[in-house]
């Protein structure tokens, strides 16, 4: 997916087209996460989805091509804008410490 997103960014920048790839920080209370994991158990230390909406709405709100060839996390992203609290993306703010997204090292 990285190179893919250098590769299309540069190939369609005579288009005016950005291209960038956005991943999660930390896990995402999804669908295919409760079917993989088989309960909801790891939502209590999961995020909503609004944290990656929220971050595609910056992308996708940007002027010109400002934003792209980038390889993007949801949460830097977020705190590019001046973003800095967290907190109303838990799914349960009394859950434990957030796992980290399966993907991202």
């Amino acid at each position: 997916m990285s190179m893919l997103t250098l590769g299309m960014s540069e190939e369609f920048r005579k288009y005016g087209i950005s291209v960038n790839s956005l991943w999660p920080k930390t896990m995402i209370a999804t669908a295919a996460i409760e079917f993989e994991l088989g309960s909801r158990d790891a939502f209590k230390r999961a995020r909503t989805p609004a944290i990656m909406a929220d971050a595609a709405h910056v992308i996708l709100s940007s002027q010109g091509r400002s934003i792209t060839g980038r390889l993007l996390i949801d949460e830097d992203i977020l705190r590019e804008q001046g973003v800095s609290d967290f907190e109303q993306y838990r799914f349960d703010p009394a859950g434990g410490s957030l796992v980290p997204d399966l993907f991202v090292d």
